[in-house]
């Protein structure tokens, strides 16, 4: 069952206005409900505020990491481990094909349902699942295979196991790592990318949010604890922390931003399928162009760039 939104309450009427009015087999009221859905989406979607976006990010129904590789990976193949602990389920590795090209896909995973998010711990990956990332990008580089990396994160997960096991070093060595890959590298936000947790497997030769997506160093909820205590300030820390695709393209913080469908990739998870997948090839064809000594220094020059301002 569909889960709605406040601000989706509008939507959900019509909706079932006209699964009535298509059991009655009223074609005439379909029409005419159809139409005025189109322009209530139109409406509603066109004049989000960033709170809402954040709402949309974290949706339940929104595609996760998963639901992109199996939709559009041919032969895939999972890779597990870490070869130092465990295989942490918040991370997925994947090799396959997108059309013709081979490609190695990591993703972060939330998981569906309580038993699926336990295990994927609610997409929070431990350093162990950081270090199957490196072990899964270091192999692809070693056959020069591009790298998709799917951002989806509340942040890495802050357990006492994780500092024992050294979580911001497996971070910080990711960032290290990422940043001298000379196969092609994309990553895409497209949920929730939240803090380190989400930077481990965002340094990549270009970077790039779905529409929906948000990108912060700390939670909404967390800023207006630190900086209010007040819980009720969550709107205006959203706002302030200027999380969304939009703003942080216009900071060129990020490359590019992936429009999926207006009423979001929740209610049409093919067309966003879709949308991610002609990006990534499009993408790779660009970075193609491009010699291995060229992409490394376009990837420093805008690494170093991150932050810059001028007055």
């Amino acid at each position: 069952m569909a889960t709605y939104l406040e601000f989706e309450e509008k939507i959900k009427k019509i909706e079932e206005e006209i699964i009535i009015a298509k059991t009655k087999a009223d074609e005439h009221a379909v029409d005419i409900l159809e139409k005025k859905l189109e322009k209530e989406v139109e409406k509603t979607f066109k004049n989000l505020n960033d709170y809402q976006k954040l709402q949309l990010a974290r949706h339940p129904d929104r595609p996760y990491a998963l639901d992109y590789i199996l939709g559009i990976l041919t032969n895939a193949y999972e890779i597990h481990g870490d070869r130092h602990f465990v295989d942490d389920h918040a991370i997925v590795c994947y090799l396959g094909f997108i059309g013709t090209q081979r490609v190695l896909v990591i993703g972060e995973q939330k998981g569906r349902g309580t038993k699926e998010k336990l295990k994927r711990n609610f997409g929070m990956p431990n350093p162990e699942g950081y270090r199957k990332a490196l072990r899964a990008a270091q192999m692809a580089e070693k056959f020069q295979i591009p790298v998709l990396m799917l951002v989806d994160t509340p942040g890495a997960y802050p357990g006492l196991g994780a500092e024992e096991r050294n979580q911001s070093e497996a971070i910080a060595r990711n960032l290290f790592e990422f940043a001298n890959l000379t196969t092609p590298t994309i990553s895409v936000v497209i949920g929730e990318g939240g803090s380190g947790g989400a930077l481990a497997i965002s340094i990549a030769d270009k970077l790039a949010m779905m529409r929906y997506s948000v990108y912060a160093v700390i939670s909404p909820e967390g800023c207006s604890a630190i900086l209010w205590n007040d819980p009720t300030k969550v709107e205006t820390a959203a706002q302030a922390l200027k999380i969304t695709a939009e703003n942080l393209k216009q900071l060129n913080l990020v490359d590019d931003v992936i429009n999926e469908p207006l009423i979001g990739a929740h209610r049409k998870k093919d067309e966003a399928i879709i949308a991610l997948k002609e990006y990534f090839l499009s993408s790779i064809e660009e970075l193609k162009k491009l010699t291995p000594k060229e992409r490394q220094e376009r990837k420093y020059q805008k690494i170093m760039n991150l932050g810059s301002f001028q007055e």
